[in-house]
């Protein structure tokens, strides 16, 4: 067990381990498989007594690899629809893009910002606004925002249950980690509870809903 803590501790010092955390954020924009959630909250987790990596480089990485990620689903999204590739004609994804269709209609900043929070969701969504041809730029500001909050609250997550373990960084970053995703079905949990009940406040740039993203 102290070889494994070791390791952990001596990987997560490593210039490159930052070049891992971008990759497996920008690559969980468009492939949710990879664990970007997993990556980041753990290795807050050590640095929460480690204190590599840097906490804050580390919210900045991810936050900039998830942005990029959300961007590169979009566009994916625009060139190629929603049905070019077998798993996208599945019919839980088929019914998550219609679902993201008909909430990027009604109430589009919200659906962005809360969606980078959940894994399958977020790619539905971001892949949904760029078939539907929502408006570019829009979309880049709520990533940028959405994409920043997303990766703050990953690494505090890390950084508090870390705190815990600091003879253990494994430990400490297993149920960092377990916490997360616990934490993200509940956020996925209360959104399908809420999803329709929404204001439309929350949403000024749908004030005509009857409309589609591409006549706006």
């Amino acid at each position: 067990m102290q070889a494994i803590n070791d390791f952990i501790l001596a990987a997560a010092g490593q210039p490159w381990v930052l070049f891992l955390v971008f990759a497996c954020c920008v690559i969980d924009g468009f492939f949710p498989p990879v664990p970007s959630e997993s990556v980041v909250v753990g290795l807050a987790a050590v640095a929460a007594t480690a204190d590599v990596p840097n906490p804050v480089l580390l919210i900045v990485v991810a936050a900039a690899g998830a942005f990029a990620g959300d961007n590169i689903a979009y566009l994916i999204g625009r060139a190629t629809g929603t049905g070019r590739w077998a798993w996208m004609r599945r019919r839980r994804a088929q019914r998550a893009f219609r679902w993201a269709g008909g909430e990027l209609r009604k109430r589009p900043a919200s659906l962005i910002m809360v969606a980078r929070f959940v894994p399958i969701g977020r790619v539905a969504v971001n892949l949904t606004a760029g078939a539907t041809k929502y408006p570019h730029s829009n979309f880049v500001g709520l990533t940028v925002l959405s994409a920043v909050l997303w990766s703050g609250y990953s690494v505090a997550i890390g950084l508090f249950f870390g705190q815990w373990f600091e003879n253990n960084h494994l430990l400490g970053a297993t149920i960092a980690i377990i916490c997360a995703i616990a934490l993200g079905i509940t956020v996925d949990l209360a959104i399908s509870r809420l999803r329709g009940r929404l204001p439309e406040v929350l949403a000024p740039e749908a004030a005509d809903q009857s409309a589609p993203p591409a006549e706006r």
